[in-house]
C-alpha cells in the first residue's frame, strides 16, 4: 500500500493512516479520516474504496459458531466462518473459491476449483467477520486465532500472497 500511495504521488506514510483507519478503527468513509488532508480524502474517493464481500447468507449455530457465505464475484461465493471458544475465538477465512481436492467430505470439492482468492478478498472476509461477531465474540477474538481454509491447500495460496493471510 506504501508503493501504491507513492505512485498516487502521496507520501508513505498515508497508508499507514489509511490503513489504521481501515483495520484499527473499522473506517471505510474517507470522509471520516480526519487527520488525512481534505484534498487526499476527495483523491481517494475518486480513485480509491474500502468494501467488504456481500454476505450471501449468515447461519448461528446452537453451540455460537457463526458462517457467513460470502459473494466474491464471477459467480463465486466462500465460507467464513467464526468458532467461539472458552478462552478465544477462531476466525477461518477462505483463501480459494472452489477447491481442487475431491474429499468425499466435503461438498466443496464437489464444485471444482475456481480460483485463489485476492488478498483483499481474504482481508474482507476478516471485515465482515469481526464486526457481526457480538461483544462477548469480539472479546474473544482479543485473543483470536485466525485460521485459513484453502478448502485443502492453503500452503500453495500463501506463495501467491507471499505471507500469511492473517496474523
Amino acid at each position: 500500500m506504501t508503493a501504491w500511495f507513492a505512485e498516487q504521488g502521496e507520501k508513505p506514510f498515508r497508508a499507514k493512516q489509511v490503513l489504521r483507519w481501515i483495520y484499527k478503527n473499522g473506517e471505510s468513509d474517507f470522509d471520516a479520516m480526519s487527520d488525512l488532508a481534505i484534498s487526499l480524502r476527495e483523491k481517494l474517493k475518486q480513485i480509491a474504496c474500502v468494501r467488504a464481500p456481500q454476505v450471501m447468507r449468515e447461519e448461528l449455530a446452537s453451540d455460537g459458531t457463526r458462517k457467513w457465505l460470502l459473494d466474491v464475484g464471477t459467480g463465486n461465493a466462500v465460507e467464513t466462518v467464526y468458532i467461539p471458544e472458552e478462552d478465544r475465538g477462531t476466525l477461518c477465512v477462505s483463501t480459494q473459491a472452489g477447491c481442487a481436492l475431491d474429499c468425499a467430505f466435503c461438498s466443496t470439492g464437489k464444485q471444482g476449483f475456481n480460483r485463489n482468492l485476492s488478498t483483499a478478498e481474504i482481508i474482507g472476509q476478516v471485515m465482515v467477520g469481526e464486526p457481526r461477531t457480538g461483544q462477548e465474540c469480539r472479546r474473544q477474538l482479543a485473543h483470536h486465532q485466525c485460521g485459513a481454509d484453502g478448502y485443502g491447500r492453503a500452503a500453495a495460496e500463501f506463495r501467491q500472497h507471499g505471507e500469511r493471510p492473517c496474523a
